[in-house]
């Protein structure tokens, strides 16, 4: 079993090479800043990478798809079915996140952390299952401890599979009835902040659905005081594919990866993720700001600015797909533009 000390520990950017890609980028044929975002993505990316010419190789996206108890206490509009039901249907190619990896040039992996059902189609994924699901939180721990811990090393181990098939832009997604119930909670808790501001509609509760969610998961959170670290806290409310989301951020920042952070659930673990180790947020580009209630203000959290803001609350890594071509953009104007000196253009006067 994993222990504290099998966490990946990312390590802050080393900024040495800071001044010579602003100048970099500064002496393009533009006037300096006139590229906005793209000027601190390619600056983000090149410090990650340790290197003045920044490329995306291997982008890859990793969808984790679990299932969760608190599901029993009737928080969501589908029933817990659907999760293994959308597994199958990733895995033949016909969801939103396959149609958006296709189109964007992205590795698609998906992977069991936990799924409740069977899948039906039993080839093409990973098969790292912690459980049948979790627990119902609204009457005890969602997992043990050591079943967080042993769901982020397993997360972690992904990441690192795909390092050493060379990627160095990563997303992810999930899949998993109520797991906007997980994420919720834990936004409450790691983020100091009324359950009623981290409840949305999930997958399109009606007011009626929206007012139980926010009883049953206030209710849970009085169950459970406050106690412990963000391990305490994952294993207390979130899920298989939540804890394993939380190791892949933290390998992918070990690992010199750009990670493009997805939407409501992708964002709530690395809260934890960050709660661990704060350096993991120097490596995040945040894709996109989500429609589900609660995620603007994530993001305001991490002081982060989205490049997409489209209203999506899909999850499966979708908006972390869609940011793909931008961060190219960034890379392909560092490698593929003039500087002033060498298109013989002058630059602006002292």
């Amino acid at each position: 079993m994993s222990t504290l000390n099998d966490i990946p520990t990312p390590r802050a950017l080393d900024l040495a090479l800071e001044a010579e890609l602003r100048h970099v980028i500064d002496t393009k044929t533009k006037p300096p800043g006139s590229l906005g975002r793209l000027e601190a993505l390619a600056l983000q990316m090149g410090l990650i990478q340790r290197t003045t010419k920044p490329r995306i190789e291997r982008p890859a996206m990793i969808v984790f798809a679990a299932d969760h108890g608190i599901a029993k206490e009737g928080v969501s509009s589908y029933p817990q079915e659907v999760t293994a039901q959308m597994v199958a249907n990733f895995l033949a190619g016909g969801a939103a996140i396959n149609a958006l990896s296709r189109s964007v040039g992205m590795t698609l992996e998906v992977v069991d952390a936990g799924v409740a059902t069977p899948i039906p189609i039993d080839r093409g994924y990973e098969r790292l299952s912690l459980g049948l699901g979790t627990r119902n939180f609204a009457q005890e721990p969602a997992m043990s401890r050591e079943t967080a811990l042993e769901g982020i090393a397993r997360g972690a181990a992904r990441v690192r599979r795909h390092a050493s098939l060379g990627t160095n832009v990563i997303g992810f997604g999930e899949m998993g009835i109520a797991n906007t119930s997980a994420a919720a909670c834990l936004m409450s808790r790691l983020c100091g902040l009324p359950i009623e501001e981290c409840v949305g509609r999930g997958t399109g509760l009606d007011d009626k659905g929206l007012a139980r969610k926010r009883e049953v998961l206030g209710r849970a959170l009085a169950f459970h005081p406050e106690a412990g670290d963000a391990i305490d806290t994952l294993a207390t409310f979130g899920g298989f594919e939540i804890a394993m989301m939380t190791g892949a951020y933290l390998a992918a920042a070990c690992e010199g990866m750009t990670i493009l952070v997805d939407g409501f659930i992708a964002t709530s673990a690395l809260l934890v993720a960050a709660r661990i180790a704060p350096e993991v947020r120097e490596y995040c580009v945040f894709a996109h700001a989500s429609n589900e209630t609660g995620h603007r203000r994530m993001l305001a959290h991490f002081d982060a600015a989205p490049l997409l803001q489209l209203d999506l609350r899909l999850g499966e890594g979708t908006g972390a797909a869609l940011a793909l071509p931008i961060l190219r953009a960034a890379v392909a104007f560092v490698d593929e533009m003039a500087s002033f000196e060498s298109a013989g253009v002058s630059s602006k006067a002292e």
